[in-house]
This record gives C-alpha cells, structure tokens and sequence, in this order.
C-alpha cells in the first residue's frame, strides 16, 4: 500500500507521518506542500522527510508565489525554473493547492492564466505528475447544507469566491492545452456525487487520475449506489489512487481510523458510520452510512499501489542534498521578508545539516 496524499507542517511532525505510516500498513507516503502566503510553501519540512526516510517518502513540492505576494519586492525564480529546480532536487511530484477556494481567493489568478502557463508547460514537458486540489464540495457553498466542521475550518463560501463550475472549467482549459500533464486530482476532484461526469473527464482526458484521500461526503455519495460505484471502480482501477490526507501532528488513533475507515469501504461488504473517535474533518459519527463495495483484489492493488507506482514510480526520487539545504534557506529569507515565522525553515535546515 501507498498512500499517496498526506501532509508535513512542522519538522517536529517527521517522525510522527513515518509512524502513521507504519500504523495503517503503508510501504510508501506521498507527503504534499502547500502554497501559503506567509509560510511560501511546505517543501523545507518535504527535504526534512525525504532526508531523513528517503526509501518512505515521496514529494509533492510548492510552488512558490513570493514575489507576487510581495509585489515584486522579493525576487523569485520564475515558475518553469521552479519546476526545474523540482525536478533537480529529486521531486516527485509538484502539488497545486491554488485552485482551492480559499487559497484562490488569497493568490487571486485564475489557474489558466498566463502566470502559471510556464509552470503547466514544463511540467507537461518532463513528465513531472501533479497532485492537484481543485474546488471543494458542492455544499461548502450552499449555508444550508454545509456541514458545521467545514464552518469551523472557514470554508463556507459566499459570493466573494470562485464558483465551482468556474474552477472547473478554468482547469480543464489548462488539460486542453496542455494534454500531455499527469494529473491527480485530489479528493476525487469532488465528484463523487457525479459518477457519469467523472467517468466523461477521464474519457476526455487519458492522464488524468483521482486519489481517494477524503473528503467523507466522498463516501456517502457513493454509498447511495453502492453497485454503480463499484462498477465505476472496476472499471477505472487504473485511474484511481489510495490516500488518506493523514497529518504527520495527527493522533495515531485518528490517523488509523481515516485509513481503515477508506480500506473498509473499499474490501468489504459492511455498512457502517465514521467511529466516535474520527478526527474532525470526518464530521460527525451519526452523519451518515457507509457501503462498502468489495473490490475484486486485482482492483485493490492496482488502487493501492499499481496506478500510483506507474504514474510516480515504484520508489522515491533521491534527493539533491545540497540543494535542498539551499532552497531551505533560500525559502527561510522568503518567509522573513514576507513577515512570517522563520521557526520552520531554520528546524528543517538543522535536520539536513545533521544528516549531512
């Protein structure tokens, strides 16, 4: 088993992703940075990871919007040198969170745009997969159906953010142009409530892929029609990856629970709710039931590791020491330029430093 979608915020948190990982049974962790305006990206905590597990861990790096947060007052590579620098630092993957509401909003250019048009290119160019967040359930936009820990999270949308349709058709011009991306898109692109519609998309676009990291709405949806959601899996196995979107601050408890919460749904036959003890991004254990879907095991595999291992490959990429220790750096002056906490950058410096 891979599980393909998780994430490190702090160095301290290294050792306890490994130990999730070893908990639900995972050979392998695709571990994936965020954009952010304050903090740039996640990748000095990745280096750490990478560093320290270099057989467990693949890396899905950021790109890094410094110098259009700063109005140009800090000087950036631009984003084709980024991917560059991805490819020689023994990325793994690149990660796209700017189509999330939420951080659409905070970077304010449509993903089509001609700004990231250098970093789709080369990616497509190298063959360099993507692991791409686009838009959110349908209800976190409708204030009658949102669920109450989406609220909490700050995901409630009015009209001050993008539509759902118009991320989506902003990302599928990007695949039109650029036919040649690997993508996965997390969260089963957010629709699950839509089968026919996701079965259309990768009938469309041959390299697009789904991982299955939830979003609990994901299971519940597909738990109202149990036998077509099976045949939809059967059916597009190659197409769909195993995740968890485990976090390495998590409780082991927790982290265990999302995971065999997804592997039940997927082996067997039960029905059954999220446990009392879920964390709370599953929301509440009377929310709603769960059918599982008994996949065939040749399915399971190729979810659990074949489609990931084809698309990825079947080991991490080793990592560029060296340059990583500068990007650290390079990130940490960006951070303090930008008014943020530097406290990351100069724990995952230390990490690669007493590696080295």
């Amino acid at each position: 088993m891979i599980d393909s979608h998780t994430h490190l915020w702090k160095p301290e948190d290294v050792e306890g992703l490994n130990a999730i990982r070893e908990a639900i049974g995972a050979e392998r962790m695709g571990v994936a940075s965020v954009a952010d305006q304050r903090t740039v990206n996640d990748n000095p905590v990745l280096f750490a990871a990478k560093a320290q597990f270099p057989t467990r861990f693949h890396t899905f790096l950021g790109l890094d919007h410094a110098a259009h947060f700063s109005s140009g007052a800090i000087s950036t590579p631009s984003l084709n040198e980024q991917v560059d620098r991805m490819i020689a630092l023994g990325a793994d993957g690149m990660k796209l969170i700017e189509t999330k509401p939420t951080h659409r909003k905070t970077v304010d250019i449509p993903i089509d745009s001609e700004y990231y048009e250098p970093a789709f290119s080369r990616a497509e160019e190298a063959g360099l997969p993507i692991l791409w967040h686009v838009a959110d359930p349908e209800e976190f936009w409708d204030r009658d159906l949102i669920p109450g820990w989406a609220k909490e999270a700050g995901w409630a949308y009015d009209e001050s953010f993008v539509l759902k349709e118009q991320l989506y058709t902003e990302v599928e011009n990007v695949l039109i142009r650029h036919p040649g991306l690997r993508v996965i898109f997390a969260h089963f692109y957010f629709l699950s409530a839509d089968l026919p519609r996701a079965s259309a998309l990768f009938d469309r676009f041959p390299k697009a892929h789904f991982d299955l990291a939830p979003g609990v709405e994901m299971l519940y949806n597909m738990s109202r029609d149990p036998a077509s959601a099976r045949e939809f899996f059967v059916r597009h196995a190659d197409r769909i990856i195993f995740g968890t979107d485990s976090m390495g601050d998590q409780k082991l408890d927790e982290a265990k629970s999302r995971a065999k919460m997804v592997t039940r749904w997927l082996e067997s036959e039960d029905e059954f709710g999220v446990d009392a003890g879920a964390d709370a991004l599953l929301g509440e254990s009377d929310e709603g039931i769960i059918r599982g879907m008994r996949l065939p095991d040749d399915v399971l595999a190729r979810i659990y590791a074949g489609s990931f291992e084809r698309l990825v490959g079947p080991a991490p990429k080793p990592q560029n020491h060296t340059l990583a220790l500068e990007e650290c750096r390079r990130i940490g002056r960006e951070v303090e330029q930008l008014g943020g906490n530097t406290a990351v950058a100069l724990g995952c410096i230390r990490r690669l430093e007493a590696i080295a």
